[in-house]
């Protein structure tokens, strides 16, 4: 078999244990230290970097989480998606707003008399002249 984790586990095994160890027993070793079948990617970016004499490594992940999520980390899903819809519906309202200002502007209709917010001239200056 040619796999680079059960190797490298022999190699560093006592001579007399190497061949002692069932192909069910070594998938189970495999699996407990860490070399997961369970941990797919969409992202897996894994490097080194050296820099002088001392050398990192880096390891970058990404894909779904397929966990659990505890009761805090629900909360916290809960609070900024909350927010999130906040932001988005107050951004919506003022860009209608500012939409509905100038429509009224071109049409001419003047709520109040000697006031302006100063957006239609501005508008005007940018986009029509």
């Amino acid at each position: 078999m040619s796999d680079s984790f059960i190797n490298g586990l022999k190699e560093r095994l006592p001579d007399d244990l190497k061949e002692s160890f069932s192909q069910e027993q070594l998938s189970a070793l495999k699996v407990a230290f860490g070399a997961r079948k369970w941990g797919q990617h969409k992202v897996d970016l894994r490097g080194t970097l050296r820099i002088w004499r001392w050398r990192y490594y880096f390891v970058f992940l990404a894909g779904r989480n397929k966990r659990d999520l505890t009761r805090r980390e629900q909360e916290l899903s809960r609070m900024a998606t909350t927010f999130a819809i906040a932001l988005f519906l107050a951004f919506a309202t003022l860009l209608g707003l500012i939409v509905l200002y100038l429509i009224k502007s071109a049409m001419g209709i003047d709520l109040f008399p000697n006031y302006s917010l100063g957006l239609w001239g501005w508008f005007k200056n940018q986009f029509l002249m």
